[in-house]
């Protein structure tokens, strides 16, 4: 198959371009315009089919079988609401539309679980409850993208993911093999954390799959624990803390993010790492897709951030 990817230089883009080459397939790397949207016009959904970009991106995909946008601005602590949308929310719209207008059927959207905030329990459901400015414009980006996807439009969730040249995963490595190693509770709670490898062939396998995915996907939980994923990434038994004081202490760091919003996405890490976050089961487990990279890649991930 011969796919569009969006973002194809990125972090998640350049996975998805080196899982679909494994596989065979043809990777068209896509150029994605840079916008500015004010918040106001996005929260009324981006116009994606009056845009000039609309036209010179379908030129672009004909003869593609499928899209991928991976494009977007990753920074999760970034309060910068008019660049976040115009990266998360219009480009996602655009492509939509683009794709729509040449005939491409299969359309997959990268978002990201951070739409569902601080639910109880990520599900493959429309609920959103974003809790920052980075997450808003997620969300955002999946209303836009369902106003103009085609008939097989697909959003993908993944959760936290993962490299060994990723700022987050470093910064969570070096706590892990610190004194400050510590989990909420027993540590037995699910994490939604996944490696880079996995959401690479999970986003290729959506695009290529004969089956027909549902209009939302999330990552399959990769199988760590909150406790777990600290051992595993620092070779150590992290400590616990009461649940009762994790849970006043995120308390306190989210009124301290009221007077600086960049922290709240720092606020947010520690908690999935605490206090862990419920998955349900994923359409990509049902289909019957396996992820190449197992618990060893994360000793191994441990190795190459040490």
């Amino acid at each position: 198959m011969k796919v569009a990817v969006f973002g194809a230089s990125g972090f998640v883009g350049g996975a998805v371009a080196n899982a679909l080459r494994e596989a065979g397939h043809e990777v068209a790397r896509q150029r994605t315009p840079r916008l500015r949207v004010p918040s106001a016009l996005a929260a009324r959904a981006f116009p994606a089919t009056n845009h000039e970009c609309v036209d010179v991106i379908a030129s672009a995909l004909e003869g593609c079988n499928s899209v991928i946008n991976a494009a977007g601005d990753p920074d999760a602590s970034s309060q910068d609401l008019n660049a976040l949308l115009g990266a998360n929310a219009a480009i996602p719209g655009l492509v939509a539309a683009a794709a729509q207008q040449v005939g491409v059927r299969r359309v997959i959207h990268v978002s990201s679980a951070a739409v569902q905030g601080r639910r109880p329990v990520l599900d493959e459901s429309p609920e959103v409850q974003p809790f920052s400015p980075y997450s808003w414009s997620k969300a955002v980006g999946e209303r836009t993208f369902q106003s103009w996807a085609p008939e097989e439009g697909v959003i993908y969730r993944p959760g936290s993911v993962h490299a060994p040249d990723r700022r987050v995963t470093r910064s969570l490595s070096r706590l892990a093999r610190s004194p400050l190693s510590t989990v909420a509770g027993d540590g037995s709670n699910r994490t939604p954390q996944a490696l880079i490898g996995n959401v690479g062939s999970a986003i290729a396998f959506l695009a290529t799959t004969e089956s027909k995915p549902p209009p939302i996907v999330i990552h399959p939980w990769e199988g760590m624990t909150t406790q777990s994923l600290l051992e595993a990434l620092g070779h150590q038994t992290p400590r616990h803390l009461p649940a009762w004081a994790a849970r006043a202490l995120l308390t306190a760091g989210r009124l301290a993010s009221r007077l600086n919003g960049r922290v709240e996405a720092d606020v947010r890490r520690v908690e999935i790492c605490w206090m862990g976050q419920g998955q349900a089961d994923s359409w990509l487990t049902v289909a019957g897709w396996l992820p190449p990279m197992g618990a060893g890649a994360w000793e191994s991930l441990a190795e190459q951030t040490s």
